[in-house]
């Protein structure tokens, strides 16, 4: 065979195992709440998750967490407007700390994560790792409630809302997903 058969036979392979392995994807992704978010925030991982629901999760968890570093930087410089009000200030001095909160739940999911792969433990890993996405979970819905009925410019509004119910939507994935591991 050659060079360039050989070439064209590997690329042909490793698009049939990155089809598999999409296709692994949307099939766990059809059992989360949000599936269109959870095949796209995935599917372009599909190489490095392979069709191994370990790897699902820890990818789902890393897409979430970084997700929510970059809520947090959004909501941080949103605290630099200016001619904030005293609510608006109040308002995204919660929504920052809030998202620090998140963050410090889902790195230590992602730590759960690692230990739980031929743990001993394995139910004790598992609560751990739902216990702390549920708080992230919870943190990021704290933020958006603080928003309803208060009086903020629609910028501060709309950006935190679209922001933190994106992370609430692939948070909300990776609890979903965490059943494949049962």
């Amino acid at each position: 065979m050659s060079t360039s058969m050989q070439t064209i036979s590997a690329a042909a392979t490793d698009k049939g195992r990155v089809t598999t392995y999409k296709k692994f994807i949307k099939s766990a992704c059809n059992s989360t709440t949000y599936p269109k978010i959870c095949y796209k925030a995935l599917s372009p991982n599909a190489p490095a998750i392979e069709t191994d629901p370990y790897k699902l999760c820890n990818v789902a968890l890393s897409v979430t967490l970084n997700a929510t570093y970059k809520a947090s930087s959004t909501i941080v410089s949103l605290s630099k407007m200016k001619g904030l009000s005293s609510s608006e200030k109040q308002i995204i001095g919660l929504c920052a700390e809030l998202s620090d909160y998140a963050i410090d739940d889902l790195q230590r999911s992602l730590k759960a994560l690692a230990n739980l792969q031929g743990s001993e433990y394995k139910a004790g890993e598992m609560s751990d790792l739902n216990t702390w996405v549920s708080g992230a979970l919870t943190y990021e819905y704290t933020c958006t409630d603080e928003l309803e009925g208060q009086k903020v410019r629609k910028v501060v509004n709309n950006t935190i809302n679209k922001r933190v119910l994106y992370l609430a939507k692939l948070t909300s994935n990776c609890l979903a997903l965490f059943k494949l591991l049962d």
